[in-house]
């Protein structure tokens, strides 16, 4: 994957991201206690789809953080390197995920 591919894919996913966090806006909105219509268990269930959406949005807010440090290391000739040993990330690993920031040896120890 060449550097400009690479950024292709990361501006690409950004905006599925942002199209994600637009759809899922009014599932993390305050569940409101409607006693005439909603039941405690319907309340309950709400209350779990916004749990789920809330630590769906916390994960994207993760991924940009790491595409943002992708962008960083393409501007500073770094991206493609191990961030931790230095070698370079294998092509695939790239291919798959252009934010990675480690190779599979040092990502095994992560975690």
């Amino acid at each position: 994957m060449t550097e400009d591919e690479a950024r292709k894919a990361l501006l690409e996913r950004q905006a599925q991201l942002a199209e994600e966090d637009a759809a899922n806006a009014d599932s993390r909105d305050t569940v409101e206690l409607q006693q005439d219509s909603v039941g405690r268990l319907s309340r309950m269930d709400a209350m779990q789809q916004q749990a789920m959406a809330q630590a769906q949005e916390r994960r994207r807010a993760q991924e940009r953080l790491r595409i943002e440090a992708a962008f960083e290391r393409l501007d500073e000739g770094e991206w493609g390197y191990c961030a931790k040993c230095g070698e370079e990330i294998a092509e695939a690993r790239l291919e798959h995920d252009p934010s990675v920031a480690t190779c599979v040896t040092c990502a095994g120890g992560e975690g």
